[in-house]
């Protein structure tokens, strides 16, 4: 039987990475955060000083990019950020990047016999038929104030008109790229998390994923190996 895939798409800050990863060690999964890919080809881009808006540079960079730089805290800043949205608008950068991804979900690091993917156009482009789709949400106030209070814990500065803007633009930027748009898939369950905790969003996605493995493996969700917790 092939991977059971749940894909998650949203805008920057939305909640839908930590949603992954909680997916993942509830049901025994593997977990690609799609971004960090974006984020490592632009902190490429940036270290060999070229611009991220550069078409060779960025592709270049995506053509060479190792799966052990995904490790790298480099990659929360918040240049590399707003530089991965500009790489991720490059046609070629994306396609580089697509066969990464849709090797993970289709041969999943064992032991996992699934794997969950979050991004931008997971459900549309990279797993259009993945057995989950859910496209995460909230409000671009509530995802600046998230940020905001993000990067003050960890000890960097932050003004909240500044990260409210630069998500803003991210937003645009995603959302009318010419090459995979960030869009919910047709058959993709949404969830606005603007108002919910963490626990909260996961109890609503573990009811749609238990329904998905139970109509799959026919005896029920018990009867897939999930993991602990």
């Amino acid at each position: 039987m092939s991977p059971f895939v749940i894909a998650i798409d949203g805008p920057a800050g939305s909640g839908k990475g930590t949603l992954a990863a909680a997916l993942a060690r509830r049901f025994g999964l593997a977990h690609l955060d799609t971004g960090r890919l974006y984020r490592a080809v632009a902190a490429l881009v940036l270290d060999s000083g070229a611009d991220p808006a550069d078409p060779a540079a960025a592709t270049a960079a995506a053509r060479r990019l190792d799966a052990g730089m995904l490790g790298d805290p480099r990659l929360r800043g918040e240049a590399v950020g707003s530089a991965a949205s500009v790489v991720a608008a490059i046609p070629a950068v994306r396609a580089a990047l697509l066969a990464f991804q849709q090797a993970f979900a289709a041969h999943p690091p064992p032991p996992a016999k699934g794997a969950v993917l979050d991004g931008r156009d997971i459900g549309t482009v990279v797993c259009p038929d993945a057995a989950v789709k859910l496209f995460v949400t909230a409000s671009a106030t509530e995802r600046a104030r998230r940020r905001v209070k993000e990067l003050r814990q960890s000890g960097a500065p932050a003004i909240y008109q500044a990260v409210l803007q630069d998500i803003e633009e991210r937003d645009a930027r995603d959302s009318e790229r010419r090459v995979a748009p960030l869009e919910a898939a047709p058959d993709a369950v949404e969830i606005d998390t603007t108002g919910l905790g963490p626990d909260a969003v996961l109890e609503q996605a573990c009811q749609l994923v238990t329904c998905a493995l139970a109509a799959r493996y026919r005896g029920g969700a018990s009867s897939y190996p999930a993991g602990p917790g």
